[in-house]
């Protein structure tokens, strides 16, 4: 059934293409009138073995990512993220549209196998880190969580509820964990369930309840690892630019408004401080934003953010400027190889079309 699916994309995709409707789509969604910003979060050598330990969906391999380029490059001129905001403010013009490259979280494969592509094909890019973990081992949030619920749910040793069981006894309740417990024990669809209305308090106490039962098991974990700060210094002199992703990637719509406001001031602080340049992007942790989080973010100084979705805030367009997110699989046909026209679609924001983001913009109560 999902091959089905994935073919009657796939000819729906070289229609519109062919046809043209894709960027008549783009221009009724509006998406089309500003410059595009594409985003990553992991570039690997082998997708196969990467992914026996990382979240599948937050992979691109080297092969398919310069494929992506190559595209992108014939349609559009590659342009640094202080271009777009230039040309987002007014300030500039250009005779061609734009796109710019960003990566998500700052892990360090984006330093071993994103940057030297970047760089051999003179391809301006941007990479927004999460800065208390730049130079630690520590891995991000969801990637522990996404890695204990593996080990939980391997060999049907454990169910979704029995999970949800757990960690109800050591009084961790969320308004979604029913609906968790219903789910089937899928390690990327249950860590993402369970975050999704989580403070980080309770995604942490969640980590810690789950780590006294689980082992992460013998897996290798270095592509997990985040950017050092000299490898940042060294993406920055090479003409990189270097964004905030938050202090703790934290999900700032789950949050205080103190705790939005203390991990966009910190981050900016942490960066500035250590790269001597001045930090205006900000890219929300998950894509999620509402009115109290860019209120947060453009009071720590920024002076453009980034969603992933076609949302935008009236009071701050500038602070909610979206992103098509990027993977291995979302530009290709049938049978797994890179389509032009997928791509088109992709970036055209076809398969966005009468859907609504899966994300609540409105204020948390």
């Amino acid at each position: 059934m999902s091959h089905i699916r994935a073919s009657l994309k796939n000819a729906a995709s070289y229609g519109l293409s062919w046809t043209g409707t894709d960027r008549l789509i783009g221009a009724l969604t509006g998406t089309s009138m500003i410059p595009h910003v594409i985003g990553y979060h992991r570039v690997v050598e082998d997708i196969e073995d990467s992914s026996r330990n990382s979240i599948l969906p937050m992979l691109t391999s080297t092969r398919m990512f310069e494929q992506h380029l190559d595209w992108v490059g014939r349609h559009y001129e590659f342009v640094s993220l202080d271009e777009i905001g230039n040309r987002l403010e007014g300030g500039a013009s250009s005779t061609r549209p734009m796109a710019a490259v960003a990566f998500d979280d700052g892990y360090s494969d984006v330093y071993h196998n994103a940057f030297p592509v970047l760089v051999r094909k003179g391809i301006p890019a941007a990479v927004f880190v999460v800065t208390g973990l730049v130079g630690t081992r520590q891995m991000q949030i969801h990637d522990r969580l996404y890695l204990l619920l593996k080990s939980a749910f391997a060999n049907a040793r454990q169910t979704s509820r029995q999970v949800v069981e757990l960690l109800r006894k050591a009084d961790i309740v969320t308004p979604g964990m029913e609906t968790v417990g219903r789910m089937q024990p899928n390690p990327f669809s249950v860590m993402a369930a369970l975050l999704d209305d989580a403070s980080q308090t309770q995604a942490n106490r969640m980590i810690q309840v789950l780590e006294e039962r689980f082992e992460l098991g013998d897996g290798r974990y270095d592509g997990l690892s985040s950017l050092s700060w000299e490898m940042l210094e060294e993406m920055q002199s090479a003409g990189m630019t270097i964004g905030s992703h938050t202090k703790t990637h934290a999900l700032l719509t789950n949050e205080s408004r103190e705790k939005a406001i203390e991990e966009t001031k910190h981050s900016r602080r942490d960066l500035e401080e250590r790269l001597h340049v001045k930090t205006h992007h900000f890219a929300y942790p998950d894509g999620r934003h509402n009115a109290d989080t860019t209120a947060a973010v453009a009071a720590a100084g920024y002076r453009f953010g980034y969603g992933t979705c076609r949302q935008r805030d009236p009071k701050y367009p500038l602070l909610t400027v979206p992103r098509k997110m990027l993977w291995e699989k979302s530009s290709v046909d049938s049978d797994g190889r890179f389509s032009a026209a997928m791509m088109a679609c992709q970036m055209n924001w076809v398969f966005d079309l009468g859907s609504n983001c899966a994300h609540n913009h409105g204020r948390r109560r």
